[in-house]
């Protein structure tokens, strides 16, 4: 494995869902610390600051370090287990997958069950199974055993999954991409733009909970006060069976993405624009992107105080919110490029210009 692999690996199988970060944000403090000065807000979103040759303009760079999972509410007398989503899931990706549970004394992996077809109607086997009527199943035959390995009601409950490169070796299978592939950026950013003198301070921000509702942003910005952001994401990839091109034109391999258009932020005009402009100029191949149905951490920092100039970059990627969704690595590659490339041409003067008129094409 090349040292991409490793951080993706080593960012993607550490476990760390919404208010549950803890093990993830440590390995991100120790990827950073290299790079500059490092604070957080007090809900645990970390911000390394590296200055350039001026104090600004102040370039906050966020991806959140959280991913999805599911904590657990409930143990039933017979030791089965009924837990609650922390992020959106599709329930039809759940069953028979398997999860760990972080309790305080260690790791107790289960799998997610329910009841079995040969038991069910016909009528009822050709239904949805609800999420409600699931339960995580530990091996246990009683509550007692369940409470001997340690797991309590509120313990956080973690995909189980590991990273893997496929068979081309440029696409890459793992949970948790969404989105340790914008903390990952974070990092090869910081080691990309290492010794140069761009004429700004960045601000790298691995924000918590996004995916519970963009609380970490919403914190972090007021830390940061910055005068641009360029939000880091996963994308979702449209190049699988079923989908329509004008439903997305995603594709593995394509190059990143510029998005458009969310369900809760359109960006700044002239900085989209001018991504779109350092993208050719350094002959990067970009994709366009409209994301109706979801939104990422530029929902709250574009809202900051008076408005903050904001886009997001997103490396495309399949199946998302489940167990196992898959990236290439072209795609981050090329977003690290594209990215430090656009960092060098935010001085003053440029970032001052994306509120001069910023509704005109």
């Amino acid at each position: 494995m090349d040292n991409i692999q490793k951080l993706l690996k080593e960012l993607t199988e550490t476990p760390g869902i919404p208010g549950y970060e803890g093990p993830v944000r440590k390995l991100i403090d120790k990827y950073l610390q290299p790079y500059g000065e490092i604070e957080s807000d007090n809900i645990g979103s970390l911000i390394c600051r590296i200055d350039g040759k001026t104090g600004s303009p102040r370039i906050m760079l966020a991806g959140h370090m959280d991913e999805i999972g599911f904590i657990v509410r409930h143990i039933t007398n017979e030791g089965f287990i009924h837990f609650i989503p922390l992020g959106g899931w599709f329930d039809q990706v759940l069953l028979g997958q398997r999860v760990t549970i972080l309790t305080s004394t260690g790791e107790v992996v289960g799998v997610i069950g329910v009841k079995p077809p040969h038991l069910l109607s016909k009528e009822d086997r050709e239904k949805v199974v609800n999420r409600k009527d699931m339960y995580i199943d530990i091996g246990a035959s009683s509550i007692e055993e369940v409470k001997e390995a340690g797991i309590k009601v509120g313990d956080p409950v973690i995909p189980r999954a590991d990273f893997v490169v496929l068979h081309n070796g440029k696409t890459y299978l793992s949970k948790a991409f969404d989105n340790r592939i914008g903390v990952a950026l974070l990092i090869s950013i910081a080691e990309k733009l290492k010794g140069k003198a761009h004429p700004n301070s960045l601000f790298l921000t691995a924000t918590v909970q996004e995916e519970v509702g963009i609380r970490g942003a919403t914190t972090s910005v007021e830390k940061v006060n910055p005068d641009a952001a360029i939000i880091l994401e996963v994308d979702i990839a449209g190049d699988v069976p079923g989908v329509k091109p004008e439903e997305s034109s995603i594709k593995l391999g394509g190059g990143p993405s510029i998005v458009f258009f969310d369900a809760r932020m359109i960006p700044n005009l002239k900085l989209r624009n001018l991504v779109l402009e350092v993208a050719a100029k350094n002959n990067i191949p970009v994709q366009t992107s409209m994301l109706e149905g979801g939104t990422t951490d530029g929902a709250a920092i574009h809202l900051h105080k008076y408005g903050v100039p904001t886009v997001i970059i997103g490396v495309p990627a399949r199946h998302i919110h489940s167990h196992s969704s898959m990236i290439h690595r072209d795609d981050y590659d090329r977003a690290v490029d594209l990215i430090a490339s656009l960092i060098m041409k935010l001085d003053a003067g440029v970032v001052s210009s994306f509120t001069s008129n910023p509704n005109d094409l």
